[in-house]
């Protein structure tokens, strides 16, 4: 069947995915993207990702700028990503916990969210130290690299972390671990232990210890992590980091298992 239409090709459900497709892509990768980038990156013909673009547009979701060739994230989108985040009961549930771990650590503090098949960071509470690690809210990274995608990636039920480490395994930095062996190791003993350390795994020159958010019916949510300047995490300082963020990962689903009345947004 020819493509004609946001609305006439295919099923309802079908071209409702394509939207949600094309918006993801803004989610990560260049601010601005034009159609021929989406229609290559989607499979989908010019015609179609240049009307999804053009209805998009037309409610503020995505906007173009004079003298700029492509489209960006409009008025709207952040208008709902800004809804989206204060109603996200994790973020309200681990804002005080990750305000005091960044005061007991001197470090900087994130939440991470847990999107397919990567996450985002959501949160972060910014080391008071001159020199510090800061993180991209809303950008999505791999589950294979760093202290909060391997966290979350080593408590999925396993046929979904196969299905990762099966996936393309890219390397970030020269430590990124990209053998599906050796990752499938250190997957296994994080999940036994519950922390997960990084030494530039994902960034050089960053370290960074992490714990997943498991609610207590096993559904992974995410990661909080405890991050800085590699040279400042020792061996000493990691296994109290540890410690630190295993008693924090407790409190946090304490708080938002006990809902509203036991959390306080940030």
């Amino acid at each position: 069947m020819a493509e004609s239409s946001i609305t006439s090709s295919g099923t309802g459900t079908e071209a409702a995915a394509r939207v949600a497709d094309v918006l993801l892509l803004f989610t990560g990768g260049p601010e601005y993207l034009g159609v021929s980038t989406i229609s290559r990156q989607l499979g989908i013909s010019k015609a179609v990702v240049y009307r999804i673009l053009q209805s998009l547009v037309s409610r503020d979701v995505l906007a173009t700028d004079p003298g700029v060739t492509g489209y960006r994230l409009g008025p709207a989108a952040v208008a709902l990503g800004a809804s989206a985040l204060r109603r996200f009961d994790a973020r309200s549930a681990a804002a005080p916990v990750l305000r005091r771990l960044r005061d007991e650590t001197g470090e900087t503090t994130t939440l991470s969210g847990l999107v397919g098949d990567e996450r985002v960071y959501l949160e972060q509470f910014e080391s008071r130290a001159e020199i510090k690690m800061t993180v991209d809210i809303g950008t999505r990274f791999p589950l294979h690299a760093g202290s909060s995608g391997k966290a979350i990636l080593a408590q999925l039920p396993a046929w979904r972390r196969d299905a990762v480490l099966s996936g393309e395994l890219s390397s970030l930095t020269d430590r990124t671990v990209t053998d599906r062996a050796l990752l499938a190791e250190q997957l296994e003993a994080i999940a036994a232990d519950g922390v997960a350390v990084s030494l530039g795994e994902r960034q050089s020159g960053a370290g960074s210890v992490a714990a997943a958010l498991v609610t207590p019916d096993g559904e992974v949510q995410g990661a909080i992590s405890v991050c800085g300047p590699e040279y400042r995490f020792t061996p000493e300082k990691i296994e109290r980091y540890r410690h630190l963020v295993r008693d924090a990962t407790t409190e946090i689903i304490r708080n938002w298992t006990n809902g509203p009345s036991g959390a306080h947004a940030g």
